[in-house]
């Protein structure tokens, strides 16, 4: 690794603007200076208060016109489903059935596993994305192709192995005792390599018998420093079907916390339909939910509210994911766009902080790994994000009249997409730059 410096507009949170006034949570410098060393930032702030710390001969990369940001980070998102985003007409059972699985099957290749992995990599470093929590499929080694593609980028990403025992194709099926078993050996393999980290998979309570729940709570009780990433009341058909299987629990949540599924380490994709009762238990065990509106409004499963998740007499840690590919975009610019409508639609106005929040170190924290990334902050990896107001004619445009920063940080998640990403950095490596201009 090199030591590079990083100069322009830098723009951070540090600290939930849902729960406490924006100005408490937001860092903004208009002539900043990152300083790396090692992988990690050594230094963060005021260009002209840290000039004199430049070492001699550092690579410094100069954005006057960029807004250097925390890449950002993807709460949910399913690397075999990449070749399916844009499949017609189904909600979400039908969906699972009709596109997912025949596509998750292709991944008992190894070959192919390796081709797709190297693509969805590639394509999150694209859109501004450094770290990931990702869905695999049942076959150990689409959990080693992914890893494999994100260790030679040096990327933090959470796996892990799909944990579905029924209700699916034979060809994409394991057992309860195998999926534990592998899971296992994938943690023995992975988990802490480098920046890889293991994340216990049951895809969700509708194709995991108990007593492959049963098995996935004690490999979180085995491993008190792995996560664990499932689904949860998505659409209203999955969540009587989940009743039907589980007659016993309460509701949808009670099945995973039953199991010992539901704490600090967990984090379930969707959570649209949940009860009031529901969003008070994940409160009280510290489970948190990644939000993909982008799927939501493609699958037509319904409106996240993000204003009963973030009540402030019970908060909830929310997170955004893309959930491609039911979700329609890697950007996550494009996700915090279609976040803010969907919040619009149940008449709340969500801000400019309070996106970018969800996008950064709100992902972070839903994921435990904000002790480092996520902001902008001495001791945090250097990964970066470079954003350019003035990619496209049109954010051009609005970037000129914008009067203040709010204003276009909120103009460039509605208008932005892949293109406003300019450059990506990862542990302070330069692992994309657009159109191959420096």
């Amino acid at each position: 690794m090199t030591d590079l410096a990083l100069r322009g507009p830098l723009y951070t949170l540090l600290d939930d603007p849902f729960l406490n006034a924006a100005e408490d949570c937001v860092v903004y410098e208009s002539d900043g200076l990152i300083l790396t060393r090692d992988g990690l930032i050594r230094a963060v702030g005021d260009y002209s208060k840290l000039k004199d710390q430049l070492p001699d001969g550092i690579e410094t990369r100069i954005y006057p016109d960029a807004i250097l940001l925390p890449g950002f980070v993807d709460a949910h998102i399913h690397y075999p489903q990449v070749e399916i985003i844009g499949a017609y007409g189904a909600q979400l059972l039908e969906w699972l059935n009709t596109y997912t699985f025949p596509a998750e099957a292709k991944f008992n290749d190894p070959e192919h596993a390796r081709t797709i992995a190297d693509f969805f990599i590639a394509e999150l470093l694209r859109n501004g994305t450094t770290s990931a929590s990702v869905f695999c499929t049942s076959a150990p080694p689409s959990v080693d192709a992914i890893f494999e593609a994100a260790e030679m980028r040096n990327m933090l990403i959470l796996a892990g192995k799909m944990m579905m025992d029924r209700h699916a194709p034979a060809d994409i099926l394991d057992t309860a005792g195998g999926s534990y078993d592998d899971s296992k050996a994938l943690i023995e393999r992975w988990h802490k390599r480098g920046r890889c980290l293991y994340t216990v998979t049951p895809r969700f309570a509708l194709t995991s018998s108990p007593h492959q729940l049963e098995l996935a709570g004690a490999l979180m009780r085995e491993h008190s420093d792995i996560r664990l990433q499932s689904h949860i009341s998505e659409n209203r058909a999955e969540v009587a079907r989940a009743a039907e299987l589980y007659p016993a629990r309460t509701n949808y949540t009670d099945i995973y916390h039953h199991y010992g599924l539901l704490d600090e380490r967990a984090i379930y994709g969707h959570g649209i339909h949940l009860s009031e009762g529901e969003l008070r238990t994940f409160h009280e065990t510290g489970a948190r939910i990644a939000h993909c509106p982008t799927s939501n409004f493609f699958i037509g499963s319904g409106l996240f509210d993000i204003a009963a998740a973030k009540d402030a007499a019970r908060p909830v840690t929310v997170a955004l994911g893309t959930d491609v590919g039911g979700g329609t975009s890697f950007s996550m610019l494009q996700t915090m766009s279609e976040a803010y409508k969907m919040a619009q639609l149940r008449g709340i106005s969500v801000t400019a902080a309070q996106s970018y929040y969800l996008a950064t170190l709100g992902s972070a924290q839903a994921l435990g790994i904000d002790d480092r990334v996520g902001k902008l902050q001495a001791g945090y990896a250097a990964d970066i994000a470079v954003l350019d107001p003035q990619a496209t004619p049109l954010l051009a445009l609005r970037a000129d009249v914008a009067e203040t920063l709010d204003e276009l940080l909120f103009a460039l998640m509605i208008c932005g997409d892949d293109r406003a990403i300019q450059a990506t950095f990862v542990a302070g490596e330069l692992v994309y730059q657009r159109d191959g201009r420096p």
